[in-house]
């Protein structure tokens, strides 16, 4: 018995590494795109490239030295190794960390922080890279090869979306064309409740050859702890597998043997580590109270157990198998969850909310056209997955026409839509209103007032929670200062186009190194309280010691640049930080009288209010409004220079403490 061997085998696919799970996926592979470009030049100018463990334990010193990583790791090398295996997977570097042409094209649009969508999808240029990668990447699951991506794309077009528990158990578990068909005809079954989950997991793995082997060992065998051992198929050690033997044994006395020490059955179940303890113990007991447990005896079991439905050892043995592996897979599946949504979402192309995973509108309609002829290739390489090719070289399914998908999309929504200008309104509208709709569930007043705090204390947990942890907190605070500012202008204007942020699918923050003009640019056009301007909004978190270094010159220029640019006397900025220096409030003062000098032009009178975010949570909370405002801060600006207590008391007019 000791020395059978049943070897494990890979049941699923997952995209990249769970030795390196992270946020802010994009901006780690932008950032490591441009510190392997550095680091190799680097290297190159000394020696030749060869990376082995000496090379990769510089790689990690290199990263770290430029704060890409923190702490110090046991193996440098391995580390250097994981940071990197998932670029490798997508084909933007080789098994040898060189940037392959792939690679290459997202660098240059890094570097150059061009990101405007250019393509049919209208995603932005680095969203489209990933998406062509993507299409392009396969998994060899145990010898089956799979592309995850389209056979997410397959199961989105026949069931229109996958709940998070349908993308995470049960669309991974596709390797072939009969488990693809099985998948879905399963998963229609499971929304109308005639399949348990464990039952779609179960039924795929007694496809497999390992599985049957072991499951016909397992009953034909006598139980002791290297049966379970053996049979359990641990992929890192089977001695993680000898706590199973005492829950076994603990199940036959109660089931089979009539013994009532359900105490032990509880403890042996608790034993069991992580997520499949967990399973295991909400599967047999109603609580996992010992006390209660040890007074309610048999009541204590569910009534809906498996186990007491077993009239003997086989029948024990059979259900004991099934959720043995069940849990286990559920345990690597819940996992990989997370990796596979993270690489995913960066094509800008799905749309993960509300525990729901769908196609965005113009891939929804696109590969509702074209997913038969794109399917023919979800279960073979791609030999270019190295090379930025156009889609039409990835698959024939985009050399479709796209009067079929304005057609039905026509169609769906009751309008005409002829070109591709008429599809990106159509699009930019339908963000508009799911953008609204965020913000009536995400971000209401308190919620919004609760972030401005945790900004002030640097809480960066909790904001992640509360909005994301694709984004750097500076870019979420730049994101919350705009959708606070469109709620104080009374939801005037798209606010999606004012914000000069990159948004997700989901219209969720994320993060760049990317220049260009002022954080959030709010246009405002002509009315009875104020004329034709823009609002230059500039945030930024700072303390005392580095603000008057970094910002009193960029929000003065971001200033100046933009009204000789378009010449409105009336365009003005507003500076909001979590703290306000007053050499700070006192330069920005100054600016009506200083002149500002690009290009031979020449300004005067620029126009920079100041206010902290403790200012702004009191205009949320006295629901002050841009009309009242802007009244406000206009007859502050035109008082005299001299005039004693000028800021304060414009902070206490606007916040509405006083009115004047």
């Amino acid at each position: 018995m000791v020395n059978k061997s049943i070897p494990y085998q890979s049941f699923c696919w997952v995209i990249g590494t769970t030795s390196f799970r992270t946020a802010k996926l994009n901006l780690k592979i932008e950032s490591q795109l441009l510190l392997l470009d550095e680091f190799y030049n680097e290297v190159i100018k000394e020696s030749s490239w060869n990376w082995n463990n000496e090379l990769q334990e510089k790689y990690y010193d290199f990263i770290k030295d430029r704060a890409f990583l923190t702490g110090e790791a046991k193996r440098k090398d391995k580390d250097a190794r994981e940071k990197t295996s998932g670029l490798v997977d997508i084909g933007l570097i080789t098994e040898d960390r060189l940037i392959t042409d792939a690679g290459s094209s997202l660098l240059k649009i890094t570097s150059i922080g061009d990101f405007e969508t250019n393509n049919v999808f209208n995603i932005n240029r680095d969203s489209f890279i990933y998406l062509k990668q993507l299409l392009k990447t396969s998994i060899d699951v145990s010898g089956s090869i799979v592309r995850p991506f389209i056979a997410v794309i397959k199961c989105l077009t026949e069931l229109e979306f996958l709940s998070y528990d349908e993308f995470t158990y049960f669309v991974p578990l596709i390797r072939d064309d009969e488990s693809a068909k099985q998948i879905i005809s399963d998963i229609k079954l499971y929304r109308e409740g005639k399949i348990l989950p464990e039952e779609i997991i179960y039924k795929r793995f007694m496809q497999m050859d390992n599985y049957k082997l072991a499951q016909e060992e397992f009953i034909a065998s006598d139980v002791d702890e290297n049966l379970i051992c053996l049979v359990g198929m641990n992929r890192k050690s089977r001695s993680y597998d000898k706590p199973y033997y005492k829950l076994y044994e603990n199940l036959k006395k109660v089931f089979l043997d009539g013994k009532s020490d359900y105490e032990s059955l509880l403890n042996s179940a608790k034993n069991i580590n992580q997520k499949p303890g967990t399973l295991w113990r909400s599967l047999l007991f109603k609580t996992t109270n010992i006390g209660v447990v040890r007074k309610n005896g048999k009541a204590s079991i569910h009534k809906q157990c498996p186990f007491l439905n077993c009239a003997n050892e086989k029948e024990l043995k059979e259900v004991f198998f099934k959720y043995l592996h069940v849990f286990k897979a559920m345990a690597t599946l819940s996992d990989y969850f997370d990796l596979n949504r993270r690489y995913f979402n960066v094509t800008d192309i799905l749309i993960f909310e509300d525990r729901m995973v769908k196609l965005d509108m113009i891939p929804k309609y696109y590969f509702k056209e074209s997913i038969d002829i794109l399917y023919k290739e979800t279960f073979s390489r791609d030999d270019n997955l190295s090379v930025d090719v156009p889609l039409e070289t990835i698959s024939r399914a985009f050399e479709l026409d796209m009067s079929k998908v304005y057609a039905a999309l026509s169609k769906d929504l009751g309008i005409t839509i002829k070109s591709p200008e008429q599809a990106a309104t159509c699009v930019n509208d339908e963000r508009y209103r799911r953008f609204n709709i965020l913000i009536d569930k995400k971000f209401n007043d308190s919620v919004l007032i609760e972030l401005l705090n945790c900004f002030e204390t640097r809480d960066d947990k909790r904001i992640e929670e509360l909005v994301t942890d694709e984004a750097a907190i500076p870019t979420i605070f730049e994101y919350i200062l705009g959708i606070i500012w469109y709620k104080v202008s009374e939801r005037q204007g798209n606010i999606l186009d004012f914000m000069k942020l990159s948004l997700e699918a989901n219209l969720l923050p994320k993060t760049h190194a990317a220049g260009g003009y002022a954080d959030i640019i709010y246009e405002y056009e002509a009315c009875t309280s104020y004329p034709k301007h823009s609002l230059l909004l500039e945030a930024t978190l700072a303390d005392g010691n580095n603000q008057r270094r970094m910002e009193m010159e960029p929000v003065s220029r971001h200033l100046g640049d933009y009204r000789i640019r378009f010449n409105n006397p009336f365009d003005y900025s507003l500076f909001v930080s979590t703290y306000l220096d007053k050499n700070v409030i006192s330069d920005f003062r100054y600016r009506k009288i200083i002149p500002y000098t690009r290009d031979e032009e020449t300004i005067t009178g620029m126009k920079i209010i100041s206010m902290d975010t403790d200012s702004l949570k009191k205009i949320i909370e006295n629901k002050v409004k841009y009309k009242y405002l802007y009244e406000v801060f206009d007859k502050y600006h035109e008082m005299p220079l001299e005039t004693v207590n000028w800021h304060d008391g414009m902070i206490k007019e606007a916040t509405g403490e006083y009115k004047v």
